[in-house]
């Protein structure tokens, strides 16, 4: 089977920020036969198509009837006995005070190493993942207990855009666009302090020690490292990635020394 509709992938590609070349070599296809794609001169293989769809956060089903991704809906509430999740109608309820804790420990990232080069939105993803699932691996308990999303490029906490957007509109981070090497890349600078008064001497510790580790490697290194941790492993595509599968890490991603 083959499917020909190059607008649609050029128009994707250019939302999600890709270059040819990238989406080239992701489906190992030359640059000049992926072009050919786009034209629509081109078929696209169902191998091709199931690649293209991973990398655009979709199932097969939905890039064949020419989709696009939904951003889950966040409910953000003020009390709450027990989390809820509906990943089938991508409805996460999120309690209010996590989202406070997320903003300050945010802030106070950005202060740190958001004016370095390599950490854009995406890098920070996964600087996100790492500081809340290796502290739930250390400790047994949640640091700001953010949801994620297995996608193609690594876990993508699912908070970030609803929280980013109010910040944004209340001043208090900016949002950049800047070149690294040859990619536009998304970027956010702290307009104010971060409030650690918040945060436990435990948990700033745990913060510095993830950041220094980790704040110098670019997006793609993150990415590679989140794709050999047990946690994304074992998640679903699309679906939410469990906290509980930390305690199943190889010694590769671990961060806890456990007792023989």
């Amino acid at each position: 089977m083959s499917i020909i509709f190059g607008s649609y992938i050029k128009n994707m590609r250019e939302k999600h920020g890709l270059s040819q070349d990238f989406i080239s070599k992701k489906i190992n296809l030359s640059r000049p036969s992926y072009l050919e794609i786009e034209k629509g001169n081109k078929e696209l293989t169902i191998s091709e198509a199931r690649n293209l769809a991973n990398i655009f956060n979709l199932s097969l089903n939905d890039f064949l009837d020419q989709k696009e991704y939904k951003e889950p809906n966040i409910n953000i509430i003020k009390k709450i006995e027990k989390d809820e999740k509906k990943i089938d109608d991508l409805r996460i309820d999120i309690p209010e005070e996590n989202i406070s804790k997320f903003k300050e420990i945010l802030l106070y990232i950005l202060e740190k190493v958001g004016a370095k080069q390599n950490i854009g939105e995406t890098a920070l993803y996964k600087i996100l993942y790492f500081i809340d699932f290796d502290y739930y691996e250390k400790y047994e308990d949640q640091l700001m207990g953010l949801k994620y999303i297995k996608n193609i490029f690594g876990p993508t906490p699912v908070e970030f855009k609803v929280v980013i957007d109010e910040m944004e509109k209340n001043n208090e981070i900016e949002k950049v666009i800047s070149k690294y090497f040859t990619h536009d890349q998304r970027k956010y600078l702290p307009k104010k302090s971060s409030n650690i008064s918040k945060l436990s001497a435990q948990e700033i510790k745990h913060i510095d020690y993830e950041l220094e580790r980790l704040s110098n490697m670019n997006a793609t290194e993150l990415s590679n490292l989140s794709h050999k941790d047990t946690p994304w492993i074992s998640a679903k595509d699309k679906e939410e990635i469990s906290y509980e599968s930390v305690f199943y890490r190889t010694k590769e991603t671990s961060v806890r020394e456990y007792n023989a």
